[in-house]
């Protein structure tokens, strides 16, 4: 029987959880619960350990699960510290809690976005080097390095956090490029745009619309992206010039738009960086799409 692993994303709006095959990355038995009825009952370790049982019931021969979250935990990867989406739980000891009730079984718990950076080594579909970086691109904006193969923890266990680097207009690099930041620049730029294009005026411009558009050519939506690029440029500047580090990745809901903000993103990487730098640059899309989450809990299982 092949190796499987149980992957478990703990989100904000959603857990999701399924069993992963080792070699292939095949997800079966998935399943998904909202994770706001967990948090009002009190027990949100408790329901999670039922839906844990129920997976292992099934599949008593798995012996692993990885679990990502959203948040801050500690360096031994063994409690959570800060969870900002699911208050509840800071603090709690998970690992301890879920080892002493599923004996014979181990866990492994990571942030969300190393176990997404660390699942496209294992299970994505371009090979990636030992070292690299991965920048999620969301609601926020997350990042991790691998290097050798491991997530690189940083002094306290919580380091790459790129969307809080200082961006422009004073604010953190998120509050620039975020989803809701991304709409407001779009927005805003609509309203004093003279030129044609096809993006609405009403204040309601989607990320789909803006993709759309820019995938038409519209010299507004390319110019948003164009900007939206540049910032983000910036912030990769940083990452690769401390951390020496020459591939990166870009995952997420928003690199939907990655040949619209590479342009820009190329112009400051270019400008910044020495040719040392340069001639081993490669920025790519992540591959794992909406199941980067779940693959990358049970990578933490190799």
């Amino acid at each position: 029987m092949a190796t499987e692993y149980l992957g478990i994303d703990i989100g904000g709006t959603n857990v999701k959880m399924g069993i992963v095959d080792a070699e292939t990355g095949n997800i079966t038995n998935f399943y998904s619960h909202d994770t706001g009825s967990w948090r009002k009952s009190g027990h949100f370790v408790k329901r999670l350990g039922d839906a844990i049982a129920l997976q292992l019931k099934e599949n008593p021969h798995v012996k692993k699960g990885g679990i990502g979250v959203p948040g801050l935990i500690t360096r031994d990867r063994k409690s959570l510290i800060e969870i900002t989406a699911i208050p509840e739980i800071n603090g709690v000891s998970v690992i301890p809690e879920l080892e002493e009730r599923f004996e014979g079984r181990q866990f492994y718990l990571e942030n969300d976005a190393n176990a997404a950076a660390l699942g496209e080594y294992y299970f994505g579909e371009d090979g990636v080097p030992e070292d690299y970086i991965f920048v999620t691109l969301g609601t926020g904006v997350g990042g991790a390095a691998i290097i050798d193969k491991q997530v690189f923890k940083g002094g306290g266990g919580n380091a790459m956090e790129p969307g809080h680097m200082p961006s422009k207009h004073g604010r953190v690099l998120e509050r620039n490029i975020g989803k809701v930041e991304l709409l407001d620049l779009a927005n805003g730029m609509r309203a004093e745009w003279k030129g044609d294009t096809t993006l609405v005026d009403d204040g309601s411009i989607s990320t789909t619309g803006l993709v759309a558009a820019a995938a038409e050519g519209d010299k507004l939506a390319l110019a948003i992206f164009d900007e939206v690029g540049a910032i983000l440029g910036d912030g990769l500047v940083s990452m690769i010039r401390i951390l020496d580090i020459t591939t990166i990745l870009i995952g997420g809901g928003l690199s939907a738009s990655f040949e619209y903000i590479m342009p820009a993103v190329n112009r400051q990487l270019e400008y910044w960086l020495t040719p040392y730098y340069m001639k081993s640059l490669q920025i790519k899309r992540a591959t794992l799409g909406n199941d980067a989450g779940l693959l990358g809990a049970a990578s933490l299982c190799f």
